[in-house]
């Protein structure tokens, strides 16, 4: 699925100073990033919290889209609005994956997103308090950060073979979920802070 259409392309901003004179009318304030990628050139990660979709796009990578259901209900520290999976969706390269993101409770680990896509196993996980490691199969392809507001940077691993597809799943996981995670000590040191009086 395909959301760049006349009808939606005013939701997407662009950089002015790279923009060409077609976008001058676009909303400067809607959620999105065009990066540089160092192995895949151009890359635009588009983000609409509202409608809840993320779109990847690149001339060097296959597009990939998340969508969640008009029905699921949202919660704004979700960049995508929500992690229950029955309620979304994904594609790359228009075909469909499997998504499976974890509930998102006390440890990182339970932050992880997985994603199988022709009998591969992506995984994006938080291993930092503002970061993430994308594996393929188990094997560490490269680190994501992303605030979830739609601009994602990616840091390939030294040596590892990262397919254009690889950088699709990255980039789209990232910019629907955001990165990183408070590690499991300080998240129960403030959830006891919370229950004190005062």
């Amino acid at each position: 699925m395909t959301h760049v259409t006349d009808s939606r392309t005013e939701t997407v901003s662009l950089d002015k100073d790279t923009a060409g004179p077609d976008t001058d009318g676009l909303d400067e304030e809607a959620p999105t990033g065009p990066v540089q990628d160092d192995r895949f050139g151009d890359i635009t990660v588009l983000l609409n919290d509202e409608e809840g979709w993320v779109e990847v796009l690149g001339d060097a990578i296959p597009p990939a889209a998340v969508d969640r259901a008009p029905e699921a209900e949202t919660e704004n520290h979700i960049p995508i609005g929500t992690r229950d999976g029955a309620h979304l969706s994904m594609t790359v390269d228009g075909e469909p994956v499997a998504l499976v993101p974890a509930k998102g409770k006390l440890s990182r680990r339970s932050y992880a997103v997985d994603v199988t896509r022709d009998g591969v196993v992506y995984r994006l996980v938080p291993d930092s308090i503002a970061g993430s490691r994308l594996l393929k199969d188990g094997q560490h392809l490269g680190d994501f950060s992303s605030d979830g507001d739609g601009r994602v940077l990616a840091e390939w691993k030294d040596g590892a073979e990262v397919s254009p597809a690889d950088a699709s799943v990255g980039y789209a996981l990232a910019a629907a979920f955001g990165t990183g995670g408070q590690p499991m000590w300080m998240m129960a040191i403030e959830a006891a802070a919370e229950l004190l009086p005062g």
